[in-house]
């Protein structure tokens, strides 16, 4: 009876392990391809890149060409500072330092109140400890030159209370806010920006560049364009595929290859 069920264990347990391996390699295989396409997307980005900064800066204006707005473009905008609709990027930082990014909008010269701006990416301001509403950012007054790199979005942050189901924190529906509180948000999405400062924004964001005196940080982290590292992962769950196969084959040929009489 023992050796009987014994029997019929084993050729189950043989079975067990192939799917198992046929598994492992299908999967290792997949991760693998996934990690190539990575790879092949920050080559493509290192591309786009070098493509854009080796553009002629491009002046931005109110019927600035929506093709022309190449991102990492060199650009500079002309206007004035729209200070009261500033917002506050939160969960950024420098220097392992908590902080934040600044967006304002910057209207560009020759349009109405109400008219044609670009939303300016201006820099990192530090978290103040204990952490208190921010009431006002510094923005030079007057018409200026801002000079910096066209990106085509704000560069956006994984958002946890979304992921959960519930309601990542949201500008409110108009701008400024009566509260004179500078709004804090995790990503920033131009539509709703513009929506809720009553601006037709340039459907790009300009990463200001430079000094200024204004106190911000601007050590911009560089595109990624860690390739290798796509690629080494990829040659290691390649090696695990490979390792799953064998082991798929020495099983299969030990334990179905025909017994000699």
């Amino acid at each position: 009876m023992n050796a009987s069920a014994g029997g019929r264990r084993g050729p189950r347990r043989a079975w067990l392990a192939l799917v198992l391996l046929a598994c492992t390699v299908a999967a290792t295989i997949a991760l693998g391809r996934w990690q190539l396409h990575r790879a092949q997307e920050k080559r493509d980005l290192m591309a786009a890149v070098e493509a854009g900064r080796s553009r002629p800066p491009l002046a931005l204006d109110a019927g600035a060409n929506p093709a022309a707005l190449v991102p990492w473009r060199p650009a500079v905008a002309h206007g004035r500072w729209l200070a009261d609709r500033t917002i506050l990027l939160d969960n950024r930082s420098a220097a392992g330092r908590p902080g934040f990014w600044v967006v304002t909008p910057l209207l560009l010269a020759g349009t109405p109140s109400r008219g044609t701006a670009v939303a300016v990416l201006r820099g990192w301001l530090p978290r103040a400890f204990p952490d208190a509403p921010q009431n006002a950012i510094p923005a030079p007054g007057g018409e200026l030159d801002v000079r910096g790199e066209l990106l085509d979005h704000v560069p956006r942050l994984f958002e946890l209370p979304s992921w959960l189901g519930g309601r990542a924190a949201q500008l409110p529906s108009r701008l400024p806010d009566p509260s004179g509180i500078v709004p804090r948000v995790q990503n920033l999405d131009l539509g709703v920006y513009s929506g809720a400062t009553g601006l037709a924004l340039l459907p790009a964001v300009l990463q200001q560049t430079g000094e200024a005196a204004d106190g911000l940080l601007r050590d911009w982290p560089p595109p990624p364009s860690n390739v290798d590292t796509h690629l080494g992962y990829a040659m290691q769950w390649f090696s695990f595929a490979a390792i799953a196969a064998i082991a798929f084959g020495v099983i299969l040929v030990r334990r179905f290859r025909p017994t000699r009489p």
